[in-house]
């Protein structure tokens, strides 16, 4: 396999368009570049030793998304029989390897992490959860979450992604994103949710409201999520309408800190706590599978 910073990795190329990926490292995209310049931001010097934790690419969100709350304490959550376990933020399949197996073509790759020993003390459930990406063509990236219960009882789970998109700093009072119509909610301090509100449908990534706020969609989306930025000459639209896939629930927008250089736009199956709220709360049947399917494409905005 290539490598990329003393890790194991898996290249996938087309044209001016390059991805990669890490298995081993929570199923992680790390980053994608188009004729050199950074889709998908990915540091220059990440701490390996806690991979989960790094700033860029895609982290894997499963089997439940953000932060689950009981009694005033966070990192838990309640099943419906009563029992309180552990769960990690953002749950655990990013800190864990996947199977990899890269298609015939070399223009994707799926992933694949099942149940252990270990994910049944904090989710006592059989699962397969699959990632797929796939370069439909060098500006357009294919993205596909499936989720199948392998168990013989009812499975809970909202999953969704965390894009990094590349964003310097300095660019946020120019760059805009537009989104569907939407209602939008955040998780308060002490764990509970926040009630709708109405939801504007355009922003500029400067707005410190929409630092971690999640626009939760109102019905299909009848426009893909849109994000455009001059300085780059570039535009990022997400369709999150694709054939065969379950509705997304909300797009959640949040940044690390004012000098951060990238800006996270990530489309989410449920809410943070939807185990306790029903805020997009998923369940699977016994043998029962889903997926959640979306297309990123990279254009070029007017000159002038």
């Amino acid at each position: 396999m290539p490598q990329f910073q003393n890790q194991d990795v898996i290249e996938l190329a087309l044209g001016a368009s390059r991805l990669l990926v890490a298995p081993q490292a929570g199923g992680r995209l790390l980053s994608w570049t188009l004729g050199g310049a950074p889709i998908i931001h990915w540091p220059a010097a990440p701490d390996w030793s806690k991979p989960g934790l790094i700033r860029g690419g895609n982290p894997l969100l499963f089997p439940f998304i953000a932060r689950q709350w009981v009694d005033g304490q966070v990192g838990r959550w309640r099943d419906a029989e009563g029992v309180v376990r552990d769960i990690p933020l953002h749950g655990f399949a990013r800190d864990l390897p996947f199977a990899a197996q890269i298609a015939p073509q070399g223009d994707g790759v799926r992933m694949t992490l099942t149940d252990s020993a270990s994910t049944r003390e904090l989710y006592p459930f059989g699962f397969r959860f699959e990632a797929a990406y796939r370069l439909a063509d060098e500006t357009m990236l294919d993205v596909e979450l499936t989720t199948t219960n392998t168990g013989d009882a009812r499975m809970p789970y909202y999953a969704g992604h965390h894009f990094y998109f590349a964003l310097p700093h300095a660019q946020r009072g120019e760059a805009t994103i537009a989104l569907p119509r939407n209602v939008h909610r955040r998780q308060l301090p002490d764990g509970t949710t926040a009630g709708a509100a109405p939801g504007e449908t355009h922003y500029r990534f400067d707005d410190a409201q929409i630092i971690d706020r999640f626009h939760c969609l109102d019905g299909e989306p009848d426009v893909p999520v849109r994000i455009e930025m001059p300085s780059q000459q570039r535009a990022i639209e997400i369709d999150l309408c694709r054939p065969g896939s379950v509705s997304w629930y909300a797009v959640t927008t949040w940044s690390l800190a004012p000098d951060s250089d990238f800006y996270c736009v990530e489309p989410w199956l449920g809410l943070p706590d939807a185990i306790h709220t029903g805020l997009g709360l998923r369940w699977l049947e016994p043998g029962e599978s889903e997926k959640a399917a979306l297309r990123i494409r990279v254009s070029a905005l007017p000159s002038g």
